[in-house]
């Protein structure tokens, strides 16, 4: 009989190392799974042309169409003290740099001094009305707060700088990243040189690969 006795314990003692093993099992499995998870999501939005946004009109635009290019990306604002100034000069350098390696991109937005009470179709009209604007001009969004569009807060979390008011300028690298900032006031020509410089880059890199 002892041998019987003592079996049960060894048994009971396996049984225990088995779901104790079974457990650590899945709690390593669940934890690579969350790691991996985490790891994708980062990967999917990683740079500006990752994100998508709307047109004027309200459909759905991926900015990957834009990858490869310098982005020029404004806060555009129809009744501001910068207006007229600002739309001429990006006007100027679209013509002059795009499309093929640059493009401005203009996101309306009524945050700063109500300055664009206009919806987005009239923005639009308004700026290709009178500035002859060739770049695309987006559906209006908030920029501040909570309900900020996620494309426009990469922009800011990247360069740690928050527009104070419109045509803050952010230019962006072919692989999406933010390369510098410029407020509302500072000279086109101090643009027009980083610009230059990316297309440059661009450029140089399309001959190497050829």
């Amino acid at each position: 009989m002892d041998p019987l006795t003592t079996s049960y314990p060894l048994k009971y003692s396996v049984s225990k190392t088995r779901i104790f093993v079974v457990f650590l099992s899945m709690a390593l499995c669940t934890t690579i799974l969350c790691l991996l998870q985490l790891r994708f999501f980062k990967s999917k939005i990683k740079d500006f042309y990752s994100f998508e946004v709307k047109d004027s009109r309200g459909r759905i635009i991926s900015l990957e169409k834009y990858r490869g290019k310098a982005t020029l990306v404004v806060n555009v604002a129809s009744y501001c003290q910068y207006t007229d100034k600002n739309y001429i000069a990006l006007q100027e350098l679209h013509r002059e740099f795009g499309p093929s390696h640059f493009t401005v991109l203009a996101f309306p937005c009524n945050q700063f001094g109500e300055s664009e009470p206009s919806s987005s179709q009239e923005v639009e009209s308004f700026a290709k009305g009178n500035y002859g604007v060739t770049f695309p001009v987006f559906h209006k969004i908030k920029i501040l707060g909570s309900e900020a569009d996620p494309a426009f807060k990469f922009l800011i979390d990247s360069s740690k700088k928050e527009p104070r008011w419109n045509f803050w300028k952010y230019l962006v690298s072919p692989e999406g990243k933010v390369v510098k900032f410029w407020k509302p006031e500072e000279p086109i020509e101090s643009i027009k040189v980083e610009v230059i410089s990316l297309i440059r880059q661009i450029i140089m890199k399309k001959r190497e690969d050829l």
